[in-house]
């Protein structure tokens, strides 16, 4: 810590605030980087003596000592014991870590979207994005959580955690289950990292490369991206308004032969559909029939108005495996998933996660979440949320029948609308022009296993909000009629 006064203060002249220091320490910090991207400094140079320098930019030699830490701590320079403080070879003109941005000429593949989301600049706007914005989310409870959780024993904040993850979590998932009618026991139940590395623990626990996997078509582009990584052959079958066509669902499980079957049940992704029950138990019938495994993810279940029926809990987890995760209602950034399943195969995969991650979910981010579920909050943000939602639905769906685009179906739950767009758009093409306006769209085909759906486009009506947004997708619907009119 720099207390000491100022070089003109006697010593009775009180100290500077703590943002005093703090920015006496960034102005270290900004000189050394602009004596290295000057070329004053190079790879491998010696840095001016801790001492020198704190005479020279009339600071404490501790101002300095923190300014040279936080350096060595980003990988600009390094330190020798006993020698001092150097330049890193490896520091990258103009020796700051450049800020990533999302490759804008790759293959429109299920990386796409994913990619332009996430490496978008903060200014874009994503009506093609997968989450709610930052203020529809629950920050309050976030924040009161976080505090409690400051005050948690030192084993919560700094060691690993059990191999199933925190027994407060899962106690909160076995208790959700219940109200839905699945009795899963404690070894039933295994937190994972998040929704997506459950799901891979499956495929790694279920599957060899050359295997088939059916997905829906269309379905979640990340689906299709984590499959292609795991190196199986991906069948899809046409998904309907109550479910997937179960005629070509039968005929696709005897002619393939499928390993499993991946699906969200509750509010489909991309669609807003929801499984009937009709077909939910003709699904069952056919999966039994041929040893076919069922993987259900239900990370829209809270986002329903009234429950749907679900796999899960028809079967009683003798085939279908429930995932999920609370990165949509809760927070993205505290990630955290979970495995419902038969307790052989849960066993299996916590010896999996420890392999592969040496466990699932550290206690922080599972601890953080079981406050936010145990509190009664979070029933009202949803409440709040299933409300603000159906509003955006209705207001999206009307922007959109302006441009004539029309949803495929109004959903009961859930931000996304799967719409058509006008006869002879490409969403493909549309969302590549939109980039130009700085907006991120999520085209048909990244949702689809035979590349059948380039007419059709996702839109998160909780990020369509602003006005922009119809805007640039006019534009680029309208470039796309000029296009075809000059041919």
């Amino acid at each position: 810590m720099d207390n000491s006064p100022p070089d003109n203060a006697s010593p009775d002249t009180p100290s500077p605030p703590i943002a005093r220091k703090s920015t006496r320490t960034a102005d270290v910090m900004a000189a050394i980087r602009a004596k290295i991207a000057g070329r004053a400094l190079g790879p491998g140079d010696r840095l001016p003596s801790i001492r020198a320098f704190a005479a020279t930019m009339g600071v404490s030699p501790a101002t300095v000592v923190e300014a040279y830490d936080r350096l060595a701590a980003e990988g600009l320079i390094r330190a020798r014991p006993g020698s001092g403080f150097y330049v890193a070879a490896t520091a990258l003109p103009p020796l700051a870590l450049t800020q990533d941005q999302p490759q804008r000429d790759r293959a429109v593949d299920p990386f796409w979207v994913s990619r332009q989301s996430l490496d978008a600049d903060p200014a874009a706007l994503k009506p093609g994005c997968g989450w709610l914005p930052a203020d529809w989310m629950p920050a309050e409870a976030l924040r009161r959580a976080c505090r409690a959780l400051a005050r948690a024993d030192d084993t919560v904040l700094a060691d690993y955690g059990v191999t199933r993850g925190s027994p407060a979590l899962r106690r909160i998932l076995m208790g959700r289950l219940a109200e839905e009618g699945i009795e899963a026991a404690p070894d039933q139940v295994l937190l994972t990292a998040s929704g997506t590395q459950a799901l891979d623990l499956i495929c790694r626990f279920l599957l060899r490369p050359g295997d088939t996997v059916l997905v829906d078509d269309p379905c979640y582009f990340n689906f299709r991206a984590l499959l292609r990584a795991h190196q199986v052959q991906v069948v899809g079958v046409p998904y309907t308004q109550t479910g997937p066509d179960v005629a070509a669902f039968a005929a696709t499980v005897a002619a393939a032969r499928p390993r499993l079957y991946v699906t969200n049940s509750a509010l489909h992704n991309p669609t807003g559909a929801t499984l009937s029950a009709q077909t939910a138990h003709r699904l069952l019938n056919i999966a039994a029939a041929h040893d076919l495994t069922i993987v259900e993810d239900d990370i829209f279940a809270d986002f329903e108005p009234d429950p749907s029926v679900r796999l899960a809990a028809l079967d009683g987890l003798a085939r279908v495996i429930r995932v999920g995760s609370f990165s949509k209602a809760l927070s993205a950034s505290v990630r955290c998933g979970f495995i419902i399943a038969r307790p052989d195969w849960i066993n299996d995969l916590v010896d999996l996660q420890v392999a592969t991650g040496f466990g699932g979910p550290g206690p922080v981010a599972a601890e953080l979440i079981a406050s936010v579920l145990a509190g009664g909050g979070y029933r009202k943000h949803m409440e709040e949320l299933r409300r603000r939602l159906a509003r955006a639905r209705r207001e999206t769906a009307d922007r959109l029948g302006q441009l004539g685009i029309e949803p495929w179906l109004m959903p009961r739950g859930g931000f996304y609308l799967w719409c058509r767009l006008p006869e002879g758009c490409d969403s493909t093409d549309v969302a590549r022009a939109a980039l130009a306006d700085n907006v991120v769209l999520a085209p048909g085909n990244v949702f689809s296993a035979s590349q059948s759906a380039s007419g059709f486009m996702r839109f998160n009506v909780a990020q369509c909000g602003d006005p922009r947004v119809m805007r640039a997708l006019e534009r680029a619907m309208g470039g796309q009629a000029a296009a075809r009119s000059g041919q």
